[in-house]
């Protein structure tokens, strides 16, 4: 058995399907141009869009090819050359460095734009529900096979690696697992004794002569400090569980501390110069902050 012939029949696509979707080509050749249309407007919605279609001969290849690609979904005749085709466009993507997330948020307008123009023109529900069933699949078998090239570009790059470079990566990779438990664990520690230092705020506030106003602020710098921690413990919680590091969270954490002093200073005429240096800091910390929060945001686009 073929490799498309395996393909379809892991998706269980039948013939039936198959002619199902080439009675629908001529209707879809008559909206391909307004599939081209919405197309464009749904993707330049990604942010980044601009840095692979740079001009307008890069723009009108690609319209044209995708207006070829979406008039053949419907081509009825699915073998080995139409998924090598397919497989050669998922290439390209990989070349050109294409987000795995863009090809699958396309894939989602592309289900929409069909199945709700099958929706306005169907006859029988039966001719309605054998319809969507065979759209469904040939773009699941059309995304499968895209995405394929992504996953066999991994796995090249893995199995090119001599057997001590592999290694290697295993071992550094269960220890960076192992010092992310440790970093976890140390944050809650570091919360236990945030939460030691708001306590014994609280008992100074009352069982000691240092005043009612820099006491109050001083336990609010400790809650500030304790309300850090956690939010870095739940940024980590979400590291471990496979996103990104979470530096902002760790900046944070510094300003919070450094806030908590100013709030003490703040009632002290002897500590002006001390204020002024943290007071330079913690601007420093929020620019830095907020580079790092923008550039995360840049990434999830």
């Amino acid at each position: 058995m073929n490799e498309s012939a395996s393909l379809k029949d892991n998706y269980k696509f039948t013939q039936k399907e198959a002619d199902i979707l080439r009675a629908l080509q001529p209707r879809m050749q008559e909206l391909s141009s307004e599939f081209i249309d919405e197309f464009y407007n749904y993707i330049w919605g990604f942010g980044k869009t601009a840095q692979f279609l740079k001009n307008s001969t890069i723009i009108a290849h690609h319209q044209e090819k995708l207006k070829e690609w979406f008039i053949n979904l419907f081509c009825g005749k699915y073998d080995m050359q139409y998924f090598a085709s397919l497989y050669k466009i998922g290439e390209t993507h990989v070349r050109i460095g294409l987000p795995t997330h863009y090809v699958n948020s396309a894939f989602t307008f592309v289900r929409t734009f069909v199945l709700k123009n099958i929706e306005d023109n169907f006859t029988t529900k039966t001719e309605h529900l054998n319809q969507i069933k065979a759209v469904e699949k040939i773009i699941d078998m059309n995304l499968d096979v895209l995405t394929s090239s992504y996953r066999e570009e991994e796995l090249s790059k893995f199995l090119s690696l001599s057997s001590l470079e592999k290694m290697i990566l295993s071992g550094l990779k269960k220890f960076n697992s192992y010092i992310n438990f440790f970093l976890a664990m140390a944050l809650v520690m570091v919360a236990f004794f945030a939460i030691g230092l708001f306590i014994y705020d609280i008992y100074l506030l009352f069982y000691s002569d240092v005043g009612i106003e820099k006491g109050i602020l001083t336990v609010l710098g400790s809650l500030l400090v304790l309300w850090a921690a956690i939010e870095l413990i739940h940024e980590e919680i979400k590291h471990l569980g496979g996103k990104g590091f979470a530096i902002g969270a760790f900046l944070m954490l510094a300003m919070a501390a450094l806030i908590r002093k100013v709030l003490i200073y703040s009632l002290s005429s002897e500590k002006t110069s001390e204020l002024l240096i943290i007071g330079i800091v913690i601007v420093a910390l929020g620019v830095a902050y907020r580079l790092v929060v923008s550039k995360s945001k840049e990434k999830i686009v």
